[in-house]
């Protein structure tokens, strides 16, 4: 089996209303190159063509094998070497696969064609329903472990992002960068 390609990517990851879109949205202001979680950007496309959150999320299976398919559609597309800060990565499928009972093997082949520089896992702050979310708090809890353990069982070094404000959570984030 060929080697993952090495990349200068980094995944801010975990599970629903950890803080993500917020922080990447911070490190996109201070001019970083990052990348959108793709079933938002999904969700959103289909909210504009009129369909309901329901609608779009009916099949929970086909909805989770749509956003792993965006998922390498953008990352073909990203030169390697870049920096760049993505808003969940593939092993997140893995978890997601994994708690809607789905066969887990090609989000396993496709975690295996490149590997992130840096995972960053967020812990969670206190739950908020938005219009993209399904999940309850328990789910939520639930989802953050099994992205914990998809990173971890794939050898990537988890680290930690503790609870605070959006500021210094990425002072947080890029202080490791420079470690």
């Amino acid at each position: 089996m060929p080697k993952p390609i090495e990349t200068n990517w980094y995944v801010v990851t975990g599970g629903p209303s950890s803080g993500k879109t917020k922080i990447i949205e911070r490190l996109a202001f201070l001019g970083y190159k990052t990348v959108s979680e793709a079933a938002r950007d999904i969700i959103d496309l289909e909210l504009s063509k009129g369909k309901t959150i329901k609608e779009i999320r009916a099949d929970e299976r086909q909805f989770q094998r749509k956003i792993l398919k965006q998922k390498l559609k953008v990352e073909d597309k990203i030169p390697f070497k870049q920096l760049t800060f993505f808003d969940r990565g593939i092993p997140d499928s893995l978890a997601y696969y994994q708690f809607y009972n789905q066969d887990i093997s090609e989000v396993l082949a496709a975690c295996k064609k490149r590997s992130y520089k840096g995972v960053f896992l967020l812990e969670l702050l206190s739950y908020e329903n938005d219009y993209a979310r399904i999940e309850d708090e328990k789910k939520a809890v639930r989802l953050g472990k099994l992205i914990f353990e998809s990173y971890s069982k794939l050898g990537y070094p988890v680290i930690r992002v503790p609870v605070g404000s959006i500021t210094k959570r990425v002072k947080f984030i890029l202080n490791k960068l420079k470690n």
